[in-house]
Order: C-alpha cells, then sequence, then structure tokens
C-alpha cells in the first residue's frame, strides 16, 4: 500500500476534524469568543460561513463534542465552545500560541523599524 493510499485509508488526526476550512472558520470564531453563547444564525454570520455550510459541517463539531448548548432564548438554541472538552482546550491553546507567535513577529519588525529610525 503506498502513503498516498495510506492516508486516504486512515487520514491523518488534524485532517478528520479539519475536512472544510468552514470548520476552521467556525472553530476560530468559537475559540476567539468562546465565553459567549451564540445562535446557528449569529455563529454563520459572525465566522463567514454560509448558513447551508454550516449546516453540513455542525454535525462533525457535534460528534467531536467541540459545541455545547448552553441555553434558549425564545425558538434559538444557544451554543459556545464546549471548554471543558480536551480537544476544545487543545485548539485554544494552539490558537494562542498562533497569535502570540504572530504578535511576536510583528513586534520584532516594528522594534526593527524604530532602530533604523533613530539618528545618531
Amino acid at each position: 500500500m503506498k502513503a498516498n493510499e495510506a492516508a486516504e485509508a486512515n487520514p491523518p488526526t488534524l485532517r478528520k476534524l479539519f475536512d472544510d476550512s468552514a470548520v476552521a472558520k467556525l472553530l476560530d470564531f468559537l475559540t476567539l469568543y468562546k465565553e459567549f453563547d451564540y445562535s446557528k444564525i449569529e455563529i454563520s454570520r459572525n465566522s463567514g460561513v454560509a448558513w447551508k455550510t454550516l449546516y453540513r459541517v455542525w454535525p462533525l463539531l457535534e460528534k467531536y463534542n467541540l459545541i455545547t448548548k448552553t441555553r434558549r432564548i425564545g425558538r434559538a438554541t444557544m451554543f459556545k465552545l464546549n471548554t471543558e472538552n480536551p480537544i476544545a482546550k487543545a485548539l485554544w491553546e494552539l490558537a494562542f500560541q498562533i497569535a502570540k507567535h504572530e504578535t511576536n513577529k510583528i513586534v520584532q519588525e516594528e522594534l526593527k523599524k524604530e532602530t533604523i529610525k533613530i539618528p545618531v
């Protein structure tokens, strides 16, 4: 069995989770605003994921227990990131480390600009 065939038969763990970029957008939004709960329509609008796409990938989020129902407001059910889930915790930590890395890169670039501007 070739490596490609093996990967198709048993995809890597993250590929199982991120089989669609819409999932990444949803998780990015949910990890960023993990303290708040939102209806599905609000999650769709705020994450930039189309309504139909949200309904297509929502079962994946439920399968990995990444979201949790928090309450009902009228007919709307509210959801948020399941912060008790170890996968969600790891995703949040990954998002934090990426943001930290990008911030450090920007700071280093700004410091280089400042050292260049200072007349001697």
